[in-house]
């Protein structure tokens, strides 16, 4: 497993961005597909964007498509999230998160196990 911590949520306008940020350590990182999802008020959590332990792949929920943007730098153990163009509803606790199996290329929530804390995005209409 690795240990998670994300960082750079906030308040921001509609139209606006921000890019999250998530610190990893333990395990060996860059055998692990990495994901960010999202969990609203009253909602269940949801996929956002996954990109493969090498950083060549990446799948994007439909929602979010050519407006965010994953990657990774796997010599500092980091996974970055730029968000461009926010909306309203995207105002969501963000997690990164890895999945329990190495080398495995995921987008079900259920199929992850080390989860950070979150991190609060606000986007203000």
């Amino acid at each position: 497993q690795v240990q998670l911590v994300e960082s750079g949520g906030g308040l921001v306008q509609a139209g606006g961005s921000l890019r999250l940020s998530c610190a990893a350590s333990g395990g060996t990182f860059s055998t692990y597909a990495m994901g960010w999802f999202r969990q609203a008020p009253g909602k269940e959590r949801e996929f956002v964007a996954v990109i493969s332990w090498g950083g060549s792949r990446t799948n994007y929920a439909d929602s979010v498509k050519d407006r965010f943007t994953i990657s990774r730098d796997n010599a500092k153990k980091m996974v970055y999230l730029q968000m461009n163009s926010l909306k309203p509803e995207d105002t969501a606790v963000y997690y990164c998160a890895a999945p329990t199996a190495r080398f495995r290329f995921l987008s079900d929530h259920k199929e992850y196990d080390s989860w950070g804390q979150g991190t609060q995005v606000t986007v203000s209409s």
